[in-house]
């Protein structure tokens, strides 16, 4: 099983803050699936760098594929357009469940613009980039993504 995360992030890409997100999310999903094959990649928010990234990895077989970060509403937040060029089927539930869990904590949650969905086998999701929204987004689907993921695999369709 290959997972890979993708922080977005100017100033993370540039070495002007660290990177707290994407290994936040890569030590949650090693809980899930410890045997899993990991890569951690680290991108500016640029949108054609981040599509390439993500046909790059659908075309290497990942199973998984989890961005943190350019979700919001910043001018140079894309994370979601990117992936909309990706995917070939959106998976709205996972997003509206974040959305939804975040909010009960924090109001803002629902200016998240981040998407879910298919290319090919490949699940792809949108994570907010702070730390503790990517977290609280990742375990408010977590069991969703482990059931689509053995569906998208051919696997069985009911639990």
């Amino acid at each position: 099983m290959l997972i890979a995360v993708i922080t977005v992030s100017d100033r993370c890409a540039r070495g002007e803050m660290t990177d707290t997100s994407g290994p936040a999310i890569q030590a949650r999903v090693k809980e899930e699936w410890p045997g899993a094959e990991m890569r951690a990649l680290l991108l500016e928010d640029n949108a054609d760098a981040i599509a390439a990234a993500l046909e790059e990895l659908c075309a290497q077989d990942a199973d998984l594929v989890l961005t943190a970060g350019g979700t919001g509403l910043g001018p140079r937040d894309r994370t979601p357009e990117a992936t909309r060029r990706v995917i070939d089927r959106e998976v709205p539930g996972l997003a509206e469940a974040m959305r939804a869990k975040g909010a009960e904590r924090n109001p803002y949650a629902w200016l998240s613009r981040g998407v879910a969905g298919l290319r090919g086998r490949t699940l792809i999701v949108n994570l907010p980039g702070s730390r503790r929204g990517a977290e609280e987004s990742w375990m408010a689907v977590a069991a969703l993504v482990r059931h689509g993921m053995e569906i998208a695999g051919g696997g069985q369709r009911h639990p």
